[in-house]
């Protein structure tokens, strides 16, 4: 389970490292290859194999033959790369990627369940509630 969030710096050559506490949190079966995505809301999506796989099922899944679900698909597919986690905990986030999430020197890594997020700052700062009595609201409709 991946929680909290850090902020992090991108090298001149696209590189990031993780933060001890969300590599720490990699189950140690996944090896060093990772699953970078293309997400929601301009971010990236960086996934454990085991949680990579749950996904790349469900979309496996569905019908080549609707034309809906073939989209979906060929999209899903076109917009995971893998990547490898260096011995110091690094990882090379293409330039394709960056560009797509807005990512410069300073990068927001967030842990959000079973995928670690990287955003933009500005772009962060539009996707989350900051106001506790705000989370609490929402969590009450949605939750209980």
């Amino acid at each position: 389970m991946f929680r909290s969030q850090y902020d992090c710096k991108l090298d001149p050559k696209g590189r990031l490292v993780l933060p001890a506490k969300i590599k720490a949190a990699i189950p140690e079966a996944n090896g060093t290859t990772l699953m970078l995505r293309m997400a929601e809301d301009r971010c990236l999506a960086l996934y454990p194999m085991v949680e990579y796989k749950k996904l790349e099922n469900k979309i496996k899944a569905l019908s080549i033959h609707n034309p809906e679900q073939r989209l979906l698909q060929r999209s899903f597919f076109n917009s995971v790369v893998d990547v490898e986690l260096d011995s110091t905990g690094r990882l090379l986030i293409p330039k394709v990627y960056q560009a797509y999430a807005g990512l410069e020197k300073e990068v927001v890594v967030v842990g959000n369940g079973g995928r670690i997020e990287f955003w933009s700052q500005e772009n962060y700062s539009k996707n989350i509630i900051v106001d506790p009595a705000d989370l609490s609201g929402l969590m009450e409709k949605h939750l209980i």
